[in-house]
């Protein structure tokens, strides 16, 4: 997801946004850790950027608005 689409969503969407990534990955480990081998490995590293990226523009929002009142 890029950021611009994270950008428009509201605080809550993107903390939904943070959950689910954070259940995928959860997932995708450990399908690698029972099997030892998974068919799209890149996926992890992709859901962990998406995740850190969402959060740091949920960091921007909570402090632009903390900043504004």
């Amino acid at each position: 997801m890029k950021a611009q689409e994270i950008r428009d969503l509201s605080e809550d969407q993107i903390e939904t946004l943070i959950e689910d990534l954070e259940k995928e990955i959860y997932e995708l480990k450990n399908e690698l850790a029972l099997s030892r081998k998974l068919e799209q490995p890149h996926l992890i590293k992709e859901k962990r950027i998406a995740k850190v990226r969402a959060i740091t523009i949920l960091h921007e929002k909570k402090k632009s608005k903390a900043s504004e009142a």
